[in-house]
C-alpha cells in the first residue's frame, strides 16, 4: 500500500511555524505514524502571511461564529483568515487527504474545545478554529484528532482504523466501483462494523440489498456516510467480545474440546480486562490459518490496520 496522504498542522512535523518562532515536534506523528502517512502541512497564520514570530491571537465572541483577534494590538483578523480557509480547504480537495490531525487548543487549528473569550472577562472551552471547522464542514466524512488526543489509546485506535478504512473504501472505488465491488466490501468489513454498531451494519446491508434500480454512485454515496458514522463510534470491550464469539462460532467442528475451553477462556478474560484485544485475535488468526477458514480469512476485523502500530495491545 502506498503511504496515506494525511494533513497535519506545520508544528507538528517540527516547522518552526509559531507565534513564537517554536515548534511542537510531535514523535509519535513523525516517526511512527509518518512509516504509513504522507503528510500534507498547513499553518494557517504563517500561510495568511503573518510572519513569524507574530503577535498571539484569541477568539473573542459567539464560541460558534467567533472573532479572531491580535491579543495585544487588537487587529481583527477574522475576515482574511476566513477568505484564507475558504480558498485553502478547496484547495486541498485535490489532495484527496484520508484525514487531518490538527494542533489542539490554536484559535486557527484547534479541533474543538478551544478557548474563546467573553466581553465580560469569562472563558469559554467551546471554540473550534476558524480553519479546523472549514476543513470540518468542507470534508465531514474524512476522520479528524487532535494531536493530544492521539495519547489516549482508544481515541488513537478509533482515529487510525478510520483512515485505513476510508483508504480501502478509495481503493474499492478507484479499482471495482461496481454493485459487485460494494457487495464484496460489505462482506469484508462486516465484523468490523459489527464491533462499532449493529444497528448501522444491519442499516448498511439494507443499502446494499436494495441497490436494484438506483444509481451506483447515489448507493455509494450512502454507504460511505452511514459507514462513517458508524466508525466514529467507539468499539467497546462488549461490542469486540460479541464479534470475538460470533468468529469462535466458525470453528465449532473443526476445534477439539480443550481448544474450544481455551478460546472461549481467552475471550472471558479480554472481556474481564486481563488480556488485550491482540491475544484473543491472535488465537484467534491462528485457526483461521489453520483451518483455512476462507470468509474469515477476508474479514478486515482480524487485521485492519497495521500490526506494527500495536493499537490492540492496551488493555
Amino acid at each position: 500500500m502506498e503511504r496515506i496522504r494525511m494533513g497535519v498542522s506545520s508544528c507538528l512535523l517540527g516547522e518552526a511555524v509559531r507565534y513564537d518562532g517554536q515548534h511542537k515536534h510531535d514523535p509519535y506523528i513523525v516517526e511512527t505514524l509518518g512509516q504509513w502517512f504522507e503528510f500534507a502541512p498547513v499553518c494557517p497564520e504563517f500561510e495568511l502571511g503573518l510572519g513569524v514570530p507574530r503577535e498571539a491571537m484569541r477568539l473573542e465572541g459567539d464560541p460558534a461564529r467567533p472573532r479572531l483577534l491580535t491579543v495585544r494590538t487588537r487587529r481583527d483578523l477574522t475576515a482574511p483568515m476566513r477568505s484564507w480557509c475558504a480558498a485553502r480547504v478547496a484547495a486541498l480537495e485535490a489532495e484527496e487527504l484520508c484525514g487531518f490531525i490538527f494542533k489542539s487548543k490554536s484559535p486557527s487549528s484547534g479541533m474543538e474545545r478551544v478557548k474563546v473569550y467573553q466581553p465580560n472577562g469569562q472563558v469559554l472551552k467551546q471554540g473550534s478554529g476558524l480553519f479546523a471547522r472549514a476543513f470540518m464542514d468542507r470534508f465531514p466524512l474524512l476522520p479528524v484528532e487532535e494531536e493530544g488526543r492521539l495519547h489516549d489509546p482508544v481515541l488513537r485506535e478509533n482515529f487510525i482504523e478510520r483512515v485505513f478504512t476510508l483508504r480501502r473504501w478509495r481503493d474499492m472505488l478507484a479499482q471495482e466501483p461496481t454493485r459487485a465491488g460494494l457487495v464484496s466490501f460489505h462482506e469484508r468489513h462486516k465484523y468490523l462494523l459489527m464491533a462499532h454498531s449493529i444497528p448501522h451494519y444491519r442499516e448498511l446491508g439494507r443499502i446494499v440489498a436494495a441497490m436494484k434500480g438506483r444509481r451506483i454512485a447515489a448507493v455509494q454515496s450512502d454507504y460511505a456516510g452511514l459507514m462513517m458514522e458508524a466508525l466514529r463510534l467507539h468499539a467497546t470491550v462488549r461490542k469486540h467480545a460479541n464479534v470475538l464469539q460470533h468468529m469462535a462460532g466458525y470453528f465449532k467442528r473443526q476445534l477439539a474440546a480443550d481448544e474450544k475451553q481455551e478460546l472461549q477462556e481467552t475471550i472471558d478474560a479480554y472481556k474481564a480486562g486481563h488480556y488485550p484485544l491482540v491475544v484473543p485475535l491472535t488465537l484467534l488468526n491462528h485457526y483461521v490459518r489453520k483451518y483455512a477458514e476462507p470468509y474469515l480469512a477476508r474479514q478486515h476485523y482480524l487485521r485492519p490496520h497495521p500490526v506494527e502500530l500495536k493499537l490492540r495491545n492496551h488493555a
